[in-house]
């Protein structure tokens, strides 16, 4: 987007053209008191500044400073050289301080891609390598000629990689959900735990980030873009942290797929290349829950207004936890449910069908004895389930680079579009003739759909590439069709 001023005869004052929302003319007061307080002169005519493209809306704060230095060079106040080849983002405060704004690395990006330099508040260094960037804290400067501070770029100089508060040692039992987990993590699976009130299901999710690998350079500016635009921090992302999204049920359409005047990010979306954890899914709005499916499938979410789509993405590992039945104990051993057939049928409808059939792992969670819970403290480790996570992938990038016919398989978070390759992914496990018998019987005897059967397979490939095994044995199908058929939910 450009900036043009134009200073002419006529009623004194600002005029802002270009499909300004209210935020970017409310722009007229705060430059002028911040030129006022600056030092500078807002001349006693008319002003008219020109937002272009003028069919795109103008959002946010952001235009402050690029209309601000627009009008000085217009009034012979500053030299228009200082402008050339540089983008320029910025609140003003009424004083003449630049204030950062959200989507400051979006416009970092830009700078990068058109070759220009970024100039914005001091605080704000974009991640970004071989960018050039200066820094301007206060509109005083410009009266100097060194009023560009130069600012180092972020790239490369992340900080390590931070240990995480949580850990799987603090979790009794459940060896078999954290395998679960374990597996979800090396591939990047969709897992679902159901269970009754207090079994565990939350202590686990929140452990799933402490055994997963840290972002890569490109997938942390891919994550960082997407909060910089939301206007959240991006100090954890640029450390390595994957992600961990977890709204809460009530939850609308657009606060989970995005939207809203103008656009935001939704949280599929802030997910993008980490987790989204749904916590009480059943209690989540229908509605809200089937437009996961898309994104789901396609690594992105597809917004279509009158003015036009948009394209946002999310690529994410959606984890889910919810109970069997409205009182919650429906399959459990100890205590009995006070749900008719009817209620937990109506419960289990909310989540649908064709959302659980998109979930690759779905594992019941049950209560574990009292004995095992004064044992806390004493299980497996994060690091030592993280491990076979980062030992997985590694063999699966291997085993992809050796394999023309394999190198379309999903592996990773971001591999959303590969899902969809049926022929790669079989081709990718090796079966046997005995593996394929055994495939065929377990698909037939539980009615499993090809999008079942397919994720199965995919489960049992990360299966086989934790044990390093370059074939898929009856073994590795064997335990991913475990994961797969769950006792109590879609009873």
């Amino acid at each position: 987007m450009t900036v043009e001023v134009a200073v002419s005869s006529g009623v004194p004052g600002i005029w802002i053209v270009g499909m300004a929302d209210k935020a970017v003319q409310e722009a007229r007061e705060r430059v002028k008191s911040a030129l006022k307080a600056s030092g500078f002169s807002t001349p006693a005519s008319k002003i008219v500044v020109n937002l272009a493209p003028g069919n795109l809306k103008k959002a946010g704060s952001g235009f402050d400073l690029p209309i601000a230095l627009g009008i000085l060079v217009a009034t012979n106040q500053l030299h228009p050289g200082m402008l050339r080849r540089r983008l320029f983002v910025g609140e003003l405060s009424l004083e003449g301080s630049v204030r950062e704004v959200p989507g400051s690395l979006a416009y970092a990006v830009c700078a990068s891609k058109t070759g220009a330099r970024f100039v914005s508040a001091p605080r704000m260094a974009a991640p970004i390598k071989d960018l050039e960037q200066e820094a301007l804290g206060h509109l005083s400067r410009l009266h100097h000629e060194d009023a560009l501070d130069d600012v180092l770029p972020a790239g490369g100089e992340c900080a390590p990689f931070p240990a995480p508060a949580l850990d799987f040692r603090d979790v009794a039992g459940h060896e078999v959900a954290k395998r679960a987990l374990q597996v979800a993590a090396a591939g990047s699976h969709g897992l679902l735990m159901v269970g009754p009130p207090g079994s565990g299901k939350t202590m686990l999710a929140a452990r799933l980030p402490s055994i997963l690998p840290p972002l890569a350079e490109d997938e942390m500016l891919e994550a960082a873009l997407v909060h910089s635009v939301a206007g959240e921090r991006i100090d954890a992302i640029m450390k390595g942290t994957r992600p961990f999204r977890h709204p809460h049920h009530s939850a609308t359409a657009p606060g989970l797929l995005g939207g809203g005047s103008p656009i935001r990010p939704g949280e599929v979306s802030l997910a993008h290349r980490g987790v989204l954890f749904l916590d009480e899914l059943a209690e989540f709005k229908s509605h809200v829950l089937q437009g996961l499916r898309q994104p789901i499938e396609d690594g992105e979410v597809l917004l279509t207004r009158a003015a036009g789509n948009v394209r946002m993405p999310a690529s994410f590992m959606l984890v889910a936890a919810t109970n069997p039945c409205p009182c919650g104990y429906f399959g459990d051993a100890e205590r009995e449910c006070a749900c008719t057939s009817s209620q937990i049928r109506t419960y289990q409808s909310r989540v649908g069908g064709p959302l659980i059939d998109r979930f690759d792992l779905q594992l019941d969670v049950h209560r574990i004895p009292t004995s095992e819970v004064m044992g806390a403290g004493s299980g497996v480790s994060s690091d030592s389930l993280k491990e076979g996570v980062v030992a997985a992938r590694e063999f699966s990038a291997w085993r992809q680079a050796r394999s023309d016919e394999a190198r379309a398989f999903a592996g990773g978070v971001g591999a959303s579009a590969a899902r969809k390759d049926t022929k790669a992914i079989i081709s990718a496990c090796r079966l046997s003739d005995s593996a394929e018998d055994f495939v065929v019987a377990m698909a037939e005897s539980n009615e499993l759909s090809a999008r079942a059967l397919v994720s199965s397979l995919r489960v049992a490939r990360t299966i086989a590439d934790m044990d390093e095994a370059a074939d898929v044995t009856v073994d590795h199908l064997a335990e991913a069709f475990g994961f797969r058929l769950n006792d109590c939910f879609g009873a």
